[in-house]
């Protein structure tokens, strides 16, 4: 009689698979960060005339905003490598949701100030955490992905806007429409959950394996490093972080007005100067990971911060309007892919430590975020608009001069993936 063999019982899920659903709820937990900001965006005009206040005080609160997401990226770094995203990341994602509704509902200036603390609060845990778990994902995939992340943020951010007029239409009011995404928020973050990779987990990576790229004694002392303080590296990715997002921040707030109070354009060509940056800055971060996997990160920022100089200069000489909007497109192209390399090569200087390194170099970012507009607008005061922008150019070829930071064996380098996780590189 014939013996037949049992197939080998395989397990039931691959590393690949398990790489290829982390990086989806990646995805979505960064869509949905981008959403929830967005929401918050459509409906400040409202909101302000709810509560009665003017824009100067809005302006003061919105301080608020930002003070409690650099308090919530230095709380968040330490409890994610302690933890591990896959628990942070979800509560997280939680947080934010629910204070999102905050803002709507409430009737005094004091209220809405305690409110945007709280949501600031929530989008600094989310926005680190969020981060080390594509550290994470990047890690397993051994190229170049961050960028594509920090693209979904950017279309959560459009769809917010195209949502948030939708409702408006209808006569939504502020509570209604943020009480409704904060629900939408908590089930977003409930189903992405069980997809996020263990903090153990080092998908296709030997346990006792160096970070992809890592040589020299860096690859041996990581630990040693993380008992040290935070290293000298860390502080230099936060300074161009800082520099690289001071630039975005003027681009937001600055980039229409440039166009309609020193080129005397109508409001409606004004605005198209903001919209051509935010294509750029999207469509090249969708681009930027091949780029990064061909050229290297210091290409990426070398180049990328070079053009952006190239195109902000262009924009702030040029006399004709049609010039001024591809200078404002070509910045932003040029500064698409160049936040994300720094945000990885902080993650994979040390993985046992990426969410503290992260949110070192996310925090002084987002300082630089805040702190762009701000320091235009008194620099007005003693020199044209159009040639306070040479500020943020200076900081794209500070950046461009000192890419080095990111060259391999002082930063990790990806590497082409193992053949275990062709099918998740796919």
């Amino acid at each position: 009689m014939e013996t037949r063999t049992r197939p080998e019982t395989r397990p039931s899920t691959s590393p690949g698979t398990r790489l290829r659903a982390g990086r989806a709820a990646t995805f979505a937990y960064f869509a949905l960060n981008g959403f929830l900001l967005g929401m918050w965006i459509v409906h400040i005009p409202s909101i302000e005339h709810r509560v009665g206040i003017s824009h100067a005080v809005l302006g003061w609160l919105l301080l608020l905003l930002g003070a409690g997401a650099f308090v919530g990226m230095q709380l968040v770094g330490p409890l994610t490598d302690r933890f591990g995203a896959r628990t942070v990341v979800p509560l997280s994602a939680a947080l934010c949701s629910l204070t999102l509704a905050l803002p709507g509902l409430a009737t005094h200036a004091w209220a809405l100030g305690a409110a945007l603390l709280l949501l600031g609060l929530g989008n600094g845990c989310l926005d680190v955490s969020m981060n080390a778990h594509a550290v994470q994902v990047e890690g397993g995939y051994r190229r170049p992905v961050m960028s594509a992340f920090h693209a979904t943020f950017s279309i959560g951010g459009v769809l917010a806007a195209a949502a948030g007029a939708r409702t408006l239409a209808l006569g939504w009011s502020p509570a209604v429409a943020l009480g409704a995404v904060a629900l939408l928020g908590l089930v977003v973050a409930a189903l992405a959950a069980p997809a996020l990779l263990p903090a153990t987990s080092r998908p296709n990576r030997a346990p006792d394996a160096a970070p992809p790229g890592s040589t020299g004694p860096d690859a041996v002392t990581g630990s040693v490093r993380a008992r040290r303080g935070t290293p000298r590296h860390i502080w230099v990715l936060a300074a161009l972080a800082l520099m690289i997002m001071l630039c975005e921040g003027v681009a937001n707030d600055w980039s229409a007005l440039h166009l309609r109070t020193v080129l005397d354009a109508p409001a409606a060509t004004a605005a198209l100067a903001y919209g051509a940056f935010a294509t750029t800055m999207t469509l090249g971060r969708l681009l930027a990971d091949r780029a990064a996997a061909r050229l290297g990160p210091v290409a990426i920022l070398r180049y990328g911060a070079a053009t952006a100089a190239a195109g902000l200069t262009a924009a702030a000489l040029s006399p004709w309007i049609p010039l001024a909007l591809a200078g404002w497109a070509v910045f932003g192209a040029g500064l698409s892919g160049c936040v994300p390399q720094l945000f990885s090569a902080a993650g994979h200087t040390d993985p046992d430590n990426a969410g503290a390194n992260v949110s070192r170099v996310a925090g002084l970012g987002y300082l630089g975020m805040l702190a762009g507009p701000a320091v235009i607008g008194p620099l007005t005061h003693v020199v044209p608009l159009n040639l306070t922008l040479l500020l943020p150019v200076a900081c794209c070829l500070v950046a461009a001069t000192t890419a080095g930071i990111l060259r391999p064996g002082r930063s990790p380098r990806h590497t082409a993936a193992a053949p275990d996780d062709a099918g998740a590189a796919a």
